[in-house]
């Protein structure tokens, strides 16, 4: 049942008189800083850590995941940089001699390609002849 126009402004007159008791608003406010004060408690440290970021990776928005991607991307290539070893440890390392030897290889005669011939020619062809 919808209630009248002149039911509800009755009811409007009425409440309009009433006043709350004497240090109603100052309860209200310590009350409402001691449960900010609970709350805030319950979220420091290790657990309201956890809190946070299973509620932020909760969401399931792309645009976090990629984020949180890039992140741990950028945090690994950090940690890879910085324990790589810097140009002066390199340039410090004693010369080393390196022995070689050169000899000399005899050409190997193919069969197939004794019957090509190679020479340049005007002619414009590839050199190849058909079998």
């Amino acid at each position: 049942m919808k209630p009248s126009i002149e039911e509800i402004g009755s009811l409007l007159a009425l409440k309009r008189h009433e006043r709350p008791e004497e240090g109603y608003f100052d309860d209200f406010l310590r009350e409402f800083h001691q449960r900010r004060r609970a709350e805030e408690a319950r979220n420091r440290g290790l657990k309201g850590w956890w809190k946070d970021a299973s509620a932020w990776l909760g969401e399931r928005l792309t645009s976090k995941w990629a984020y949180g991607a890039g992140l741990a991307y950028a945090a690994v290539m950090a940690a890879f940089l910085l324990s790589a070893p810097s140009g002066e440890q390199v340039g410090n390392l004693p010369a080393t001699n390196v022995g070689h030897e050169i000899r000399s290889v005899e050409p190997i005669q193919v069969e197939q390609l004794q019957s090509l011939d190679l020479r340049p020619s005007s002619e414009g062809s590839t050199g190849e002849q058909e079998f």
